[in-house]
């Protein structure tokens, strides 16, 4: 009655060795068994399914997660070639660009810009070689320093070249030339500017008179500093209206 089965069903069920003493011995351990299990909790169903649903809310998401990134693979992939194409193309520019530019400054000499690890496009590195004249030396290093900031510059121009701008704006990069580097400097720069406006800033007074237009900073007797203009296609001062105000010195004023 209490396990709700029929006594002649349930006495067919018996097998041949269940004997009462061996069922009252296996009713016994069972009964030992579910004394230590303790006492059972009530609420572990709502438990249950309180954790079902947050696992299931949990799985959810790290699916999610797994399609972010996928996706975010993809997008990195997608940029990866996309760079790769842009860095490849801009390269074979700069250095056909560079190797012709390197001959116009150094006539009977060799320049050439190399990849360190051209199967890697993404993570190689660029190498600059250079052998002006008849020197026999390739690397940057080894040269002098007006013949290091040549080559320096061939390497910018070149991707000016390759890349063109509006306009450039240069910072005292001929500081260390000699005579003949300046006016090679002054050929390529005369070059450049016929497409584009070039804004020199200089000590040298040959790269003065190769300016069309030149702006001075002129400390006054009371301390303080004005702007003088002077085009020299024309041959005479800019109108006042496009003269800029004294203004009180700075360090970019001194210059």
């Amino acid at each position: 009655e209490g396990h709700g089965r029929d006594p002649a069903e349930a006495v067919r069920a018996l097998e041949g060795d269940d004997a009462a003493h061996v069922l009252e011995k296996r009713a016994e351990l069972v009964a030992r068994r579910l004394s230590m299990l303790g006492r059972v909790n009530l609420l572990a169903g709502g438990e249950f399914e309180a954790l079902q649903e947050r696992h299931d809310f949990m799985a959810r998401e790290l699916d999610d997660v797994r399609a972010a990134r996928r996706d975010l693979l993809e997008v990195i992939r997608r940029v990866d070639d996309e760079v790769v194409r842009l860095f490849d193309g801009a390269f074979r520019d700069v250095a056909r660009e560079f190797e012709a530019l390197f001959v116009d400054l150094f006539p009977g000499g060799e320049g050439r810009v190399v990849l360190t690890d051209p199967a890697d496009l993404l993570g190689s590195g660029i190498e600059v070689e250079a052998r002006p004249g008849r020197k026999r030396v390739k690397r940057i290093s080894l040269l002098s320093g007006g013949e290091r900031a040549l080559t320096a510059l061939a390497f910018l121009f070149a991707i000016f070249r390759a890349r063109p701008s509006p306009f450039y704006l240069l910072d005292e990069v001929e500081a260390a030339l000699d005579d003949v580097n300046l006016s090679r400097f002054i050929r390529l720069i005369e070059g450049f500017a016929r497409d584009s406006q070039v804004i020199v800033v200089t000590h040298q007074k040959r790269t003065m008179e190769a300016a069309d237009i030149l702006y001075g900073v002129s400390m006054r007797g009371e301390g303080a500093s004005a702007v003088i203009s002077q085009r020299f296609d024309r041959g005479a001062p800019i109108e006042p209206d496009e003269v800029a105000a004294p203004q009180p010195e700075t360090a970019a004023g001194r210059r």
